[in-house]
This record gives structure tokens, C-alpha cells and sequence, in this order.
């Protein structure tokens, strides 16, 4: 036992030798190639003194990064996360000018934008050494996921022997499109999982098929009321956006009121990257607290120091945030000289959003749950959204986000490997919220929006240039949050009409919503007809949209097609009519939101053809989800074979609420957090 340590000790020093060793000779190679970096005094030294002045300023420089690094980052926590991610270059380099100056030589110098690029490629170089001599020695290793690791977790006892459960959500990655990328061989450790100890559900998403409902549903068991990403509500006269804090913190509410319980994650739990919190005491990147203050009680941002802290991967993750961001510069470029359809504007700020999405927020969220596995917490959730910032704008198909697809699959295998030295067992769960449908957008097809459609059909004047919807992209709302900017989505409410009578239309991917203000009920059919005669009948008819669904003062809600179809939603087994095409479900589904509060005067879901799974976007997205079509409503449960099945046989699991009790039976099977039971609960448990 002894022995043992002693070797350990021993293969730590040696790799700190070696890391210092080959720290010096980067040191050296840089002098002689950057003419502002200096080793020697102007009159010239023996190589001996050059190398022992590099020796010693790389061996203050990797002792200033390891004992400065830390504090640094911690007083900067109070910074915003992409502020503090271009202050780690100059952080850096001046670690290294103060290592430059107390070396004992007094020889060595450098100008300051010269320093900045010395630290970045000493520290990325000794980065990848000290992570090359780790990759044998599974103590080091797991030394290494320790200093990415939040280090609270140190402190924690030795955890329990039941196991934990890790639940990774893959954003916008549906079930069909898991499948392909196994076949393909893009995600072998997915493979290597379903081939002897997971298996692979589908399940199908409600009406509103997209991260908002999904989630809300998942973590705290409802998403009633939740019609789309964005809504118009009538009694507060305010929008709703699943990815604005204030609106995120409110559903949160609405849905521990309406269970009573605080959610799946309430005891001993962790929450991080999601839109709520699932009633975790850890969180980090959680966007319903992101506007309340720093405190005991809103720990969200520091996630970011379990990462931030070593200052090899800080620098890691800049120069990774660069190239993905030139990346996306790059394809967009090559899609736009082949004029490849079809396409959306990729420029502005888009490939900084992405970037930070495929990068800083996948490594902040992976590193959190890492430190999680290691603390021994019993229930840890997690969101990575990469997947689907990517496919909204290059196409769920695409070869752009097939490559996004195989690094989170590099995720999971890490993720793996940190269970083998986490101190209590880990069943890890994969899921996804929703899938993604392709298709062109409506305004592309059409040559206007949905917006310009409806003030037609209601005699309104169509401006000639209309305002683009934003995308719903959860990772628009994660950089605003990260830069401690209000997500109050201005643009949500400059489009709020100037007068009342003028109606406010929505977009959710391919899911439209009309709502007229100054009515405070939601508007009947027969009412619609009185007010625009052509509304209905113009909207309906249009060769882009699928149906409507409104009140009917006759029928309690029907669903109208073109051609005049009519449909009251109490005779759709008998005649699905416009539903046809959607599949089974969409009956079910229509009724549920149409029973909702906040339901829109007129709900449009866009035209959709079974034959290629395309439906037709109303925001600027190629890669859509939110209304009902295609694979968006077929997401997936990749579960381990100890947990019992997700559905009985030959059942089917709807809805996201379902998808909730099936995770919360987990956690008891598991022996994990005591979840109270809910009625429906004690009902499935004894069936």
C-alpha cells in the first residue's frame, strides 16, 4: 500500500518534470522566433544561461498558474462569462510577464501582446502534455477531472453505494437521427451502449414541440398552459418566451403550484444548463434564476469557475471558441457560393452564438457534471444544446450537424469515464426533448411571412419589409445570460401592434399563433368571421399551412383545413380531416392545447408532407421544432438496462409529463432522491 503511493507520488513528479521540461524548451523555441521575446541581455549570454533563464521562467510561470489562476478566477466570477473568456489571454500573458520579471536572471522580456501569445501556446502546450503522460495512469487522471471538477466537491464525504443517475439531454436530437448517426458510426459510444447495456425509446412530444414545454414537463412533471415557445397572454397583456429568465422563472412557478412538489431533481440534485431548475439545490447556467441577484440561492454562474480555474483549459476553450466561430464563417461561406437550398442568413453575431454554444457551453456543462459524478450527488440533469443551435441554421440532416453530433458523443464517453472514479456507482441516462424537421421557411417558399399573411386577411396594410423572427434558440438566451444582459426579448415587444385592434402574431418554429389584444377572451370562430370575414378562409386555404384550431361557440373547438374543412375536435377519430397527415397523436395533442388558458385566438400549424417529413418554418430556420410534423415530435429515452422499461409493451409514451413519472420511478429504483408521490404516481406503481 505504501508502495503504491510512493509510485504515485513518483509518476506525478515525473510528469510535472516533464511538463516543466518541455514548458522551457516551448519557452526557448519562442524566443528565437518572436523578435519582442527575449531571453538573453542585449550583450548576448552562453546558451547555458539562456536555458537556465527559460528553465526558471517557465517553471514560475506554470507556479504562478497554478496557485494565481484560481484566485484570479474566482474574484472574476463577477465578471460576465464571455467577458472573462477574452480576459483569459491577457490574464495569461500577464501571469507570464510577472514570471518573466521575478526570474532571477533579469534577462528576460517581452512586449505585452507578445506575452499574451507565449502564455496561450506554453499553457496549451503543457496542456496536452500533462494530459498525453495522464492518459495511462487512471489516478492521474483522475486528478486531472478533479481540477475541472467544482472543487466544493473535494469536501463531500464518500458517497453511498446505491447508484446515482445522470441524465444528459441532447437538444433537438431526435430518435430517427440517433439512429442514423450510430449507423453511420458518428456516435460509437451510443453504439457500444445499445449494443449490450441500454436501450433505445421513442416518445412522442406534445403540440408544442420544443425545449420549453419539454423540459418544463420533464423536470417538474407539468407543462400545462404552455401553447408554444412564445405567446400573447391576454389577462397580464404580456408575451411569454420560454427563454426569457423573467417568463422561465414564472412557468417554474405555475408548475410547482399546480404538482405541489418542486421537481424531479429536489433532493441532493444538480441542475445544469437547463431552462429550470427541477428543484435542484446545485445549479449552474440555469436560465429561470439568471435575474435574480448572486447569492446562496443563485449559484448558476459559478459553474463557470469549475472550468475557468485551470488556466490550461481556459485557453483551451478560447482558442476552441475562435475556430469554431471561423468554422462556421467557412461553411457558411461554402453553402453560399453553391447557393445551396435551403438556406437562412448565418452572419451577424450567429457564428459567436454558435460558437459559445458548441464550445463554452458544452465544456462549462460537462465539467459541472463531472464534478457532480465526483461529489457523489444522486441526481444530476444536464442540457447540451450544440446539436440544435447548429441544426436550425445548417439543417438537421447536414453534415454540420453531423459533426456536432460525434463530439457530444466524446462527451458522453468522458462523462463514462468519470463515473469509473466517482466514489459511488452512475447510471447514466440519455434523452432528448424534442427532434427537428426539415424544411425550407414559409416566408423562403412564399415570398412573405405569416405575420404579412394574416394583416392581408384581415384588410390590414402589409409593410414591404417584414421583421424576421428571432430563432428560438436556447443558446441566444444562455449568451445573454452569460453576459448579464436583460433577456426581456426586446424584440418581442416592439412587435406588439400600436393599436389594440391590430392582432399580434407569433411564430414557434413551424406552430403560428394570432391573437387579437383588445379582445380580453379568447375570440370564437363566429366571432373571427364577423370581424374579417376572409381571415379564416385565407389562412386555411394557403398551401403553407396544414390547419387551424379555434373556439367554435357551436362545437367547443374545431379544426379547419382547406376547401373548407371542418372538423369539431370531439369527431376527429371518426374524420381526422386536416390531422390526417400529421399522425396518430395529433388529435390528442390538438385537444390538450386547446383546452389550455392562455391557447391563442387562432393556432396555425403549418403545412406538412409526410413523404420527406418537411414541414415549412415561420421563423428564419431550415431546422424547425414547435408545432406538429415530422421527426421534431419524436425525440428519444436512451436508458440503461437495470432501470425497468420506460412503456408496458405495445405502449406508447406521449407527452412529456409521462416521460417525468418514468424518470421519477428511475430515481426510486435506484434508490435515489425520495420524490414525494404524486396521486398519478401511486396509480402507475400499483398498475
Amino acid at each position: 500500500m505504501r508502495g503504491g503511493r510512493w509510485r504515485r507520488i513518483a509518476s506525478q513528479v515525473g510528469r510535472s518534470v516533464a511538463v516543466w521540461v518541455v514548458s522551457t524548451v516551448t519557452m526557448l523555441v519562442l524566443a528565437g522566433i518572436l523578435p519582442d521575446f527575449q531571453l538573453q541581455s542585449a550583450t548576448g549570454d552562453s546558451a547555458t544561461r539562456i536555458a537556465v533563464t527559460a528553465a526558471l521562467g517557465a517553471g514560475a510561470f506554470g507556479l504562478l498558474s497554478a496557485l494565481v489562476w484560481p484566485l484570479l478566477v474566482r474574484a472574476l466570477l463577477l465578471v460576465p462569462a464571455l467577458v472573462l473568456g477574452l480576459l483569459v489571454f491577457f490574464l495569461n500573458g500577464s501571469l507570464l510577464l510577472l514570471a518573466l520579471r521575478i526570474n532571477p536572471s533579469g534577462d528576460s522580456e517581452a512586449a505585452p501582446e507578445t506575452a499574451v501569445i507565449v502564455a496561450a501556446v506554453m499553457s496549451a502546450v503543457a496542456s496536452a502534455t500533462g494530459g498525453a503522460l495522464a492518459v495511462r495512469d487512471d489516478d492521474a487522471y483522475r486528478r486531472r477531472l478533479y481540477r475541472l471538477a467544482h472543487r466544493r466537491g473535494r469536501r463531500r464525504p464518500p458517497g453511498p453505494s446505491s447508484p446515482g443517475t445522470v441524465f444528459l439531454q441532447l437538444d433537438g436530437v431526435g430518435h430517427d437521427v440517433l439512429l442514423d448517426a450510430v449507423g453511420k458510426g458518428l456516435a460509437p459510444t451510443v453504439a457500444r451502449w445499445l449494443d449490450g447495456t441500454h436501450r433505445l425509446t421513442p416518445w412522442r412530444t406534445d403540440w408544442s414541440s420544443q425545449t420549453g414545454a419539454s423540459q418544463l414537463g420533464i423536470l417538474h412533471g407539468s407543462n400545462h398552459d404552455v401553447p408554444a415557445f412564445r405567446w400573447y397572454e391576454k389577462d397580464s397583456r404580456e408575451v411569454m418566451v420560454c427563454n426569457r429568465p423573467t417568463s422561465a422563472a414564472e412557468l417554474q412557478r405555475r408548475a410547482v403550484v399546480r404538482t405541489g412538489d418542486t421537481g424531479l431533481l429536489t433532493a441532493d440534485g444538480a441542475s445544469r444548463g437547463n431552462l429550470f431548475s427541477g428543484g435542484a439545490d446545485e445549479q449552474a447556467l440555469v436560465l429561470s434564476i439568471a435575474t435574480r441577484r448572486r447569492g446562496r440561492e443563485n449559484r448558476s454562474r459559478a459553474g463557470y469557475f469549475a472550468y475557468f480555474s485551470d488556466p490550461a483549459n481556459a485557453v483551451r476553450t478560447a482558442l476552441s471558441f475562435v475556430a469554431e466561430a471561423g468554422r462556421e464563417i467557412g461553411q457558411s461561406t461554402r453553402a453560399r457560393l453553391r447557393k445551396q437550398r435551403p438556406r437562412v442568413s448565418r452572419g451577424g453575431l450567429y457564428p459567436f452564438v454558435r460558437a459559445f454554444a458548441t464550445v463554452v457551453e458544452r465544456d462549462v456543462v460537462v465539467s459541472a457534471v463531472m464534478g457532480d459524478m465526483l461529489a457523489g450527488r444522486t441526481a444530476i440533469y444536464a442540457d447540451l444544446v450544440a446539436y440544435d443551435e447548429v441544426a436550425h441554421h445548417s439543417g438537421p440532416l447536414s453534415r454540420d450537424a453531423e459533426k456536432v453530433l460525434g463530439r457530444l458523443d466524446r462527451a458522453l464517453a468522458l462523462i463514462e469515464k468519470v463515473s469509473e472514479h466517482a466514489p459511488r456507482p452512475y447510471r447514466i441516462v440519455v434523452l432528448s426533448d424534442h427532434g427537428q424537421s426539415p424544411g425550407e421557411t414559409f416566408r423562403a417558399r412564399y415570398g412573405l411571412g405569416l405575420g404579412e399573411l394574416v394583416r392581408a386577411g384581415c384588410g390590414l396594410p402589409v409593410p414591404r419589409k417584414a421583421q424576421h423572427t428571432h430563432s428560438g434558440a436556447e443558446a441566444r438566451a444562455a449568451v445573454r445570460a452569460a453576459l448579464r444582459r436583460p433577456v426581456e426579448e426586446g424584440g418581442e415587444r416592439h412587435r406588439l401592434p400600436g393599436r389594440r385592434s391590430e392582432p399580434i402574431v407569433l411564430a414557434s418554429g413551424n406552430l403560428g399563433l394570432v391573437s387579437f389584444p383588445d379582445v380580453p377572451h379568447r375570440m370564437s370562430k363566429e366571432e373571427i368571421d364577423a370581424r374579417h370575414p376572409a381571415l379564416l378562409t385565407t389562412l386555411a386555404n394557403h398551401p403553407g399551412i396544414g390547419f387551424l384550431l379555434v373556439r367554435s361557440e357551436e362545437h367547443g373547438g374545431v379544426v379547419l383545413g382547406a376547401y373548407g374543412a371542418e372538423v369539431p375536435l370531439d369527431r376527429l377519430e371518426q374524420d381526422p380531416g386536416p390531422l390526417a397527415a400529421f399522425g396518430p397523436g395529433a388529435a390528442d395533442a390538438v385537444r390538450r392545447t386547446h383546452s389550455f388558458p392562455h391557447t391563442a385566438d387562432i393556432m396555425v400549424n403549418s403545412f406538412h408532407d409526410p413523404a420527406d417529413g418537411e414541414v415549412l418554418a415561420f421563423e428564419e430556420q431550415i431546422g424547425s421544432h414547435g408545432g406538429l410534423g415530422g421527426a421534431q415530435g419524436r425525440p428519444f429515452l436512451l436508458s440503461p438496462l437495470a432501470f425497468s422499461a420506460p412503456a408496458g409493451e405495445g405502449c406508447e409514451l406521449v407527452g412529456a409529463e409521462q416521460v417525468h413519472h418514468v424518470l421519477r420511478r428511475w430515481l426510486r429504483e435506484a434508490d435515489g432522491p425520495q420524490v414525494p408521490l404524486t396521486e398519478e404516481d401511486g396509480q402507475e406503481r400499483a398498475a
